[in-house]
């Protein structure tokens, strides 16, 4: 709860992040945790309680028994007003890519890095990619819409075949197989397109309405098959689909640097090698900043 809070002090956050780092059980604790967090956040707010009079026997003991005996029957109810899922599963990928097999029967394919939750609601069967990639084989069910929700905004289906990209608040959906409806923001739910196969639609915080356009469905789904493939694109668009491979990310130098542009199909499990090899097929050179990330800056032309 206290993580949660605006007045967070430097000095929690340190305490935490030791605590973390003490014992990878303690990662895990805090990430179930999170899952429970998650969950209560779609709850509805109890009505007051009277405060109980204070009684001697057993009646304490009853009121308990009789609080215990509520919880399915709130549970119940949570579900049947589609506020609480039946299912809630997590899953993550770190340096391998990974199939999962959903409760509903959805295919996923997880990229690396990458994490997300499944919870089946009456009313929907949701997914929260939280980061990183993923490939979806929705299991068709017309009358329970399967919602994937990344950044700000969500994709709706009833079952089809596609693909969603994230880094940071930027997302690219790609359809492959089937429909599907995009929406660029939540809070805006009549601001949205529709996708057919081979189309592809991209949204962040600045792009409220999807943009959509033409999509190459070999170069976004090459991570499968453990590829990145950068199609003549300036390093300006490269740079969002290589800093996801890597824990620092590599920064422009200027707009000009943005602007050169770059082409080849590279090993998604050697990005360093990627970004280490850049001035020896771009005229840029690489330095580091005061947060030791990687800057890229185009070297200066010679004139004599």
């Amino acid at each position: 709860m206290r993580i949660h809070e605006a007045d967070l002090s430097d000095q929690e956050r340190e305490q935490f992040e030791q605590w973390l780092a003490a014992d990878p059980a303690h990662q895990r604790r805090f990430e179930t945790m999170m899952d429970v967090w998650a969950v209560s956040a779609h709850l509805p707010l109890p009505a007051p309680v009277p405060a109980p009079v204070r009684r001697r026997g057993r009646r304490p003991l009853l009121a308990a028994a009789m609080a215990l005996l509520a919880l399915p029957l709130a549970g119940l109810a949570g579900w049947q007003m589609n506020l609480i899922p039946d299912s809630y599963h997590r899953y993550s990928s770190e340096t391998t890519v990974r199939d999962i097999t959903l409760a509903d029967g959805s295919h996923v394919q997880l990229n690396l890095d990458s994490q997300l939750t499944f919870a089946n609601y009456k009313d929907q069967r949701q997914v929260t990619l939280g980061k990183g990639e993923a490939y979806f084989e929705v299991q068709h069910d017309a009358s329970h819409p399967f919602v994937v929700r990344a950044g700000r905004g969500q994709v709706r289906v009833t079952g089809t075949h596609f693909n969603v990209w994230t880094y940071q608040d930027q997302v690219r959906v790609t359809l492959t197989q089937g429909s599907v409806q995009v929406m660029g923001d939540r809070s805006h739910p009549n601001d949205l397109v529709y996708l057919s196969p081979g189309m592809q639609a991209s949204y962040d915080p600045q792009q409220r309405l999807p943009l959509v356009s033409a999509a190459n469905p070999d170069e976004a789904l090459a991570w499968r098959d453990g590829k990145l493939i950068l199609d003549h694109l300036s390093l300006s668009d490269a740079l969002p689909r290589i800093n996801r491979y890597l824990d620092n990310p590599v920064r422009l130098g200027d707009n000009a640097t943005g602007q050169l542009l770059i082409g080849g199909v590279y090993n998604t499990r050697n990005i360093t090698a990627l970004v280490q090899d850049l001035p020896k097929v771009l005229p840029v050179q690489l330095s580091r900043n005061e947060s030791g990330d990687t800057v890229i800056r185009a070297k200066p032309r010679y004139t004599p």
